[in-house]
């Protein structure tokens, strides 16, 4: 048999939709274990969901497995259609007698509506959160905390006085007034200091050297995935452009519901798609397949719940 028809033929396609399937598994619940953090509304839930981000985007190992995820959901979707598309041909005509409801459930026979569904969620989601902080040209808000600074106010009467400040990839922390940004870079703001000299002594006057970076901050996308579904985070923009970014989304509740719906299409989709992998793989034996479906039930219901109740609790907490 040539490769071509090993490829093209039924049983590959379930192979690669099982193999591929399994993989989603996989990654649902390393996403979901990095979403969870989002429940922690404290500027340490803060802190820790930003690094968390940024070490999903920044380590080689973690990119390798982001275009391998990429590429699964893109082969999950395009053989799932290619097998819906084979069994009708196999079968242009029904038989004269079925009875589907005492044969299977209806969500085993609604894979591919199902699927369709949830890759327009993936996508419409990826819009939302990826293509914007990952792709747009559109400046994203950094991570910025209050410090406070002690100041005095008179003769002998130090106040602490709160100041923006970005927090940084080093842990240190450098207010928003004293530093120049270029992208989430951050520089000495010299800018202001030689337009004061250019002013008042030598209109022709240039620095001379280079100014090195001081700091890296991190993207604030906990505050952007709180603004999304109803927070007002714009105090937390240092720019017009973070203000607006940051600002309640009026439209949250109705994505609120759009992802809980879009996770009981998951859940619906993982009750027979889970078990129905393994069984492709020819891992099918009654010693364990009551211990398999047990498992892809449990699955099916608690990983779905907690992705959806994130949103929920969110917006509820605003």
């Amino acid at each position: 048999m040539s490769k071509s028809a090993i490829l093209s033929s039924s049983i590959a396609k379930k192979w690669w939709m099982a193999l591929t399937g399994l993989f989603l598994c996989l990654f649902l619940v390393g996403h979901l274990a990095g979403n969870l953090q989002l429940l922690d509304n404290s500027i340490e839930g803060k802190r820790a969901f930003n690094e968390y981000a940024r070490f999903m985007g920044t380590n080689m190992f973690i990119k390798v497995l982001s275009y391998l995820t990429y590429i699964s959901i893109l082969f999950h979707a395009i053989d799932g259609i290619m097998l819906t598309f084979q069994n009708k041909s196999a079968r242009p005509v029904k038989y004269a007698y079925e009875k589907p409801n005492a044969n299977s459930k209806w969500y085993s026979r609604s894979m591919a509506v199902l699927g369709t569904i949830l890759l327009v969620f993936i996508v419409t989601h990826m819009q939302h959160f990826w293509y914007k902080v990952k792709v747009s040209s559109a400046p994203v808000p950094l991570h910025v905390e209050d410090m406070y600074q002690p100041q005095m106010v008179a003769q002998g009467v130090v106040q602490d006085t709160v100041v923006k400040a970005y927090y940084t990839t080093s842990g240190a922390y450098l207010p928003v007034t004293e530093v120049t940004v270029k992208g989430k870079e951050f520089y000495n703001n010299t800018e202001s200091q030689v337009t004061q000299i250019q002013n008042q002594f030598d209109p022709n006057y240039q620095p001379k050297g280079s100014n090195p970076k001081i700091g890296e901050g991190y993207k604030d996308l906990y505050s952007i995935v709180y603004a999304f579904f109803g927070h007002d985070k714009s105090a937390e923009g240092v720019t017009d452009s973070d203000v607006k970014g940051l600002s309640a989304n009026e439209y949250a509740l109705f994505y609120v519901i759009l992802y809980v719906v879009a996770m009981a299409v998951l859940a619906f989709h993982l009750l027979h798609g889970f078990a129905s992998a393994f069984q492709s793989l020819g891992i099918n034996h009654k010693r364990y397949n009551k211990l398999i479906k047990t498992v892809g039930t449990a699955f099916a219901i608690i990983v779905p719940a907690l992705f959806a109740i994130i949103p929920v609790i969110i917006y509820l907490s605003k």
